[in-house]
């Protein structure tokens, strides 16, 4: 039997997915890729805006037309929120609830031997227990990411996730611990320590101490905090695990005070800017990501002025620009003053010209300089001129020039190299950084 998998959205669904694939593969399964032929397909869906609810049902609805007699898993968080329709449009996909993942591989077994024909779905507001998962890698990837918490409980007014993902609860620390042995050994060199919500994770300092002496492990890179994690005393625990990457993505959605209010977000711009003097206190150009939101409801342009010129003075080295994109079920959705699309999409595009222009800057301060990266991915210029790329610790994205048909895979299988910045080229239509080998120089 054969079985493919496609994941859409965050990190923490490519866990979740690979979790899946493994138990499938342990049952028996032969893991093919998504356009081929398969006798199960499973989804993992996503509904963080509208556009990956669409997406999500395209997916489904792909994998049909695929194979009309294979059997179609969905899951995930579109499947939370929209499971009556999904069963309404076509009856015979399966759909199954977050906090049900671990049961798909053995309910797709019963079925493909004609003995149940159901789903499986709970109110995910009264889950108060953790899904506990395990992987031994990460299929196509020379990093891999850790799960260690699922939830949320901060309700800001624009996000359906709490909703679809319950209220934030933690994996206990020895099964991390375990999980990222397991890792280290397999040859992976960096994993990502990713969750809903892993900043309300029970004691992220200790944990990060604990990965932080695993042999064979040389990066631990963290998915995303909130204000409230930067202290004085968590940045002095991490800044004692060299292991750490000088890499914060710190959610701000908004550089206005009035808006950060009406998201229900609990800092304001001042304690913001407070955290980032404070990182950069302990760390020299540490990596500061972001997510900001264009158009939430009721922006005027002042405070859309705000918030450029607050993302000016906080100096991103990369953020991500989302066009507001309302929830049904989420109060922001029924906010009065919604923004026309066409000036969401002007303000989008002055915060990506801004954004794009400060990691510009930021990536600019590396040429000349060595530094090292985790070879990942594949690709070639207009030229097809080969590159592997990969990432700094401080999540800047480098292209290593490539000699020899081996070349791909002996960068590999090196795991982290030192690269010295030589210039920046345009490949795939992507402009980054771009450097050589040491090994292949010296």
């Amino acid at each position: 039997m054969k079985a493919a998998f496609h994941t859409l959205g965050c990190k923490v669904n490519s866990y979740e997915t690979q979790a899946v694939l493994e138990q499938f593969r342990a049952a028996g399964f032969e893991i093919v890729d998504f356009t081929q032929p398969a006798d199960v397909y499973v989804i993992n869906t996503c509904s963080v805006t509208q556009m990956a609810g669409h997406k999500s049902r395209q997916m489904i609805h792909r994998a049909k037309k695929l194979n009309p007699d294979a059997i179609v898993v969905a899951t995930g968080c579109y499947v939370q929120e929209e499971a009556g329709r999904i069963s309404e449009e076509d009856p015979e996909i399966i759909v199954i609830g977050n906090n049900h993942k671990n049961e798909i591989a053995g309910f797709a077994a019963e079925m493909l031997n004609e003995k149940k024909n159901d789903s499986i779905l709970s109110d995910m507001l009264h889950c108060r227990d953790f899904e506990e998962q395990k992987i031994t890698g990460h299929e196509g990837s020379t990093r891999a990411y850790i799960k260690i918490q699922d939830g949320c409980d901060r309700f800001c007014s624009y996000c359906i996730i709490p909703y679809l993902r319950g209220r934030s609860r933690c994996r206990e620390e020895d099964n991390i611990l375990e999980e990222a042995k397991v890792l280290a050994e397999r040859g992976y060199r960096e994993i990502v320590v990713t969750g809903i919500d892993i900043s309300s994770y029970k004691d992220l300092g200790r944990l990060a101490r604990r990965l932080n002496e695993i042999n064979g492990l040389e990066r631990i890179r963290f998915g995303s905090f909130e204000v409230s994690m930067i202290t004085t005393d968590f940045l002095s625990q991490i800044k004692q695990c060299e292991k750490v990457c000088p890499h914060f993505h710190l959610s701000l959605q908004s550089g206005c005070d009035s808006t950060l209010k009406r998201m229900n977000r609990k800092y304001t711009t001042q304690k913001y800017a407070e955290s980032v003097g404070l990182i950069r206190s302990f760390y020299d150009a540490p990596g500061i990501t972001t997510d900001i939101i264009a158009g939430f409801p009721g922006e005027t342009e002042e405070e859309f002025e705000q918030t450029l010129s607050f993302v000016e003075k906080i100096a991103f080295s990369q953020a991500h620009i989302f066009k507001f994109s309302p929830r049904p079920g989420t109060r922001a959705a029924n906010m009065p003053d919604q923004i026309p699309s066409k000036i969401k999409t002007e303000r989008s595009a002055r915060l990506i010209e801004c954004t794009d222009r400060l990691k510009f800057s930021y990536e600019s301060q590396l040429t000349g300089k060595t530094v090292t990266v985790l070879p990942e991915e594949l690709c070639e210029n207009e030229n097809h001129e080969k590159f592997i790329t990969g990432y700094t610790p401080e999540y800047v994205k480098i292209a290593i020039a490539l000699s020899g048909e081996n070349a791909a895979a002996a960068h590999k299988k090196s795991g982290i190299t030192a690269v010295k910045i030589c210039g920046r080229a345009s490949i795939g239509g992507e402009s980054m950084l771009t450097g050589a080998n040491l090994n292949s120089i010296l």
